[in-house]
């Protein structure tokens, strides 16, 4: 039996839409601030310009939606068109966690899971074993009102 929680958590809801309208609407990076509480604008950078594996992107992020305020460098690992857009938050050199959607077509629309994986360096699981319960439920409400926010778009 693993007694570790994991480092991460996931929201699923369905929308009223074909996997390919909401891959293009999770995968525009540059949209992710009419939806989320936290990322309020984000913008391709270095030279990228659209959804591919290794495209860097920056998102300007009020913490829990009140501050710190700081943009947050990221890398995309996972591109695949209606199925998977995931995203590493950090550096060059150091991964904090990974964000990302997957796509389900279910009854005519489709599953949208965000989900966000924290990386297992010791100072991560510490980060976790501390704030994790608080962090979690914090993202899990995130992530519940910007599928909510993207769903309300897409079936507008």
């Amino acid at each position: 039996m693993n007694l570790v929680r994991p480092l991460g958590g996931d929201v699923t809801i369905w929308m009223d839409a074909p996997p390919a309208e909401v891959w293009a609407l999770v995968s525009d990076v540059t949209r992710i601030g009419e939806f989320s509480p936290e990322t309020f604008e984000a913008k391709w950078t270095r030279g990228s310009t659209g959804p591919e594996v290794g495209a860097h992107f920056a998102g300007h992020v009020k913490r829990n939606g009140v501050g710190p305020t700081y943009w947050s460098p990221c890398r995309v690992t996972v591109c695949e068109p209606e199925r998977v857009f995931e995203f590493a938050v950090g550096t060059d050199s150091v991964t904090a966690n990974n964000w990302g959607y997957r796509l389900t077509p279910r009854d005519g629309g489709t599953d949208v899971t965000e989900y966000f994986r924290l990386e297992t360096s010791l100072p991560m699981r510490v980060y976790w074993a501390l704030l994790g319960r608080l962090r979690g439920r914090t993202n899990e409400r995130g992530m519940r009102t910007t599928l909510e926010r993207m769903k309300a778009v897409l079936e507008s």
